[in-house]
């Protein structure tokens, strides 16, 4: 008897920076893995409110969530 596991992922749409992207990330954790951010010099908000990094694998998102990234630049 053959056992196959079964992922299903659900996309939805939400507003990243303020345009719309596409996601199979169920929390913000998984949306900065999604995306390849670095591990330091990145914020990010949901809902306009900035979500602690320690936070963001327990930090759900939503079909329409709206998620602002803060990088961290140097420079003058």
């Amino acid at each position: 008897m053959v056992f196959a596991r079964v992922f299903l992922f659900k996309t939805m749409t939400i507003k990243l920076n303020g345009k719309e992207q596409p996601t199979e990330a169920a929390t913000l954790q998984e949306l900065a893995e999604e995306l390849g951010l670095p591990e330091k010099g990145v914020a990010m908000a949901v809902a306009m409110k900035m979500v602690q990094r320690q936070a963001w694998a327990s930090t759900p998102l939503e079909e329409g969530s709206e998620v602002i990234i803060i990088k961290a630049t140097c420079g003058g």
